[in-house]
């Protein structure tokens, strides 16, 4: 219940906020909006106010602003377009790529907003010095026995007094033997540990890194007041950046499809997050937000990026593509995210679930 609950807060608000940026834009300029939608259709319940209709719909995966005179991929045919001045179609290029990129803006200030927010509540994270505080299962650290709390005392001789003499001392060696020793209440241990060897990005460059599957103790100390206001624009940068490396990865072949995630994954981890406190599940909403503008900018019709292309293509030829032709693109777009989401989701079932499901289903 928690994971749906969770799950339905961190699509819901992330929904809304993106399409209230759209909203406003569209109101900011002139533009009539005809639907405001959380979900997309069919539609569950809607009042109309003013010349708004304002519903919430059964699918829950997006939502849309409908806006007098756009083009989309709800579009069947030109006749809606009548020249009015509170037509999209009749804005010139600035004001619609404001209205366009408005939705991706507002989810970069809700991130912002909420990193911001929780360096100013819990101030500024550290490592505590060379302590466990988490283990990946199956990992180097797992099978040695080491456990949360522990202290990493050194590696092959070397003497260790912070996170960063730990990495500093791990990360150059993937695939190799380390001799560990560490505390454990007041015990000290040793074990060989062979590390895992992970591509990972130092200094831009993606090299071999060698990894035991450990994470560190966090503390907190107070924020100063530049802290607080640097943090907001730091921690969404970040996840930019992030997914800015992921697509590369993606498109480069350095990481498949299949390491994709979706829906079903969100909420999985949405569950997660709620249970480790507010601030972690606060810190994976703003991260969730993050990634969904920045792959709305993504130039792919139907998304905010593709229509984004298809404004800027008419400023550079100085004339609109024909309505024909962009409905075209539209739903062709449409049906390419549709295909997409169902391999996504079907990629989700498989890594949360795996094929059990399936087997008890259908009885084999």
């Amino acid at each position: 219940m928690l994971t749906i609950l969770s799950f339905i807060v961190v699509l819901g608000v992330i929904i809304f906020v993106h399409e209230l940026g759209h909203f406003l834009a569209a109101k900011s300029v002139g533009i009539r909006v005809e639907t405001f939608s959380l979900g997309y259709p069919p539609k569950m319940f809607g009042r109309k106010v003013g010349d708004t209709e304002y519903c919430l719909s059964w699918l829950p995966l997006g939502g849309y602003v409908k806006m007098s005179g756009m083009i989309d991929e709800g579009t069947q045919d030109e006749s809606t377009l009548t020249g009015a001045p509170y037509e999209f179609a009749s804005k010139n290029g600035l004001q619609k790529m404001w209205v366009i990129l408005a939705g991706v803006l507002m989810n970069f200030i809700l991130a912002v907003l909420i990193y911001t927010g929780i360096t100013a509540a819990m101030g500024v994270p550290e490592a505590a010095g060379p302590f466990v505080g988490g283990i990946s299962p199956g990992t180097p650290a797992a099978e040695a026995g080491m456990e949360v709390g522990d202290r990493i005392l050194s590696i092959d001789g070397v003497v260790l007094e912070t996170w960063d003499d730990l990495l500093g001392t791990v990360h150059p060696r993937p695939a190799e033997d380390l001799a560990i020793v560490w505390n454990h209440e007041g015990e000290e241990r040793e074990a060989v540990l062979t590390t895992l060897s992970r591509q990972a990005q130092v200094d831009g460059e993606w090299t071999d890194v060698g990894l035991i599957g450990i994470s560190p103790q966090i503390a907190y100390r107070s924020a100063t007041a530049r802290e607080v206001l640097v943090s907001g624009f730091q921690g969404t940068y970040q996840v930019i950046y992030m997914v800015k490396t992921s697509l590369v990865m993606l498109f480069t072949g350095r990481a498949s499809v299949r390491d994709l995630g979706g829906p079903v994954l969100i909420a999985k981890m949405s569950g997660d997050s709620a249970r480790e406190g507010l601030p972690h599940f606060l810190a994976f909403l703003a991260f969730i937000s993050v990634n969904i503008g920045c792959l709305n900018l993504l130039p792919v019709p139907a998304l905010d990026g593709g229509h984004a292309i298809i404004i800027l293509s008419e400023a550079v030829i100085r004339r609109p593509l024909p309505n024909k032709f962009k409905i075209a693109l539209q739903q062709v777009g449409m049906l390419l995210l549709l295909a997409l989401i169902i391999f996504i989701v079907w990629n989700d079932v498989q890594r949360v679930f795996g094929f059990e499901w399936l087997q008890r289903i259908f009885g084999k």
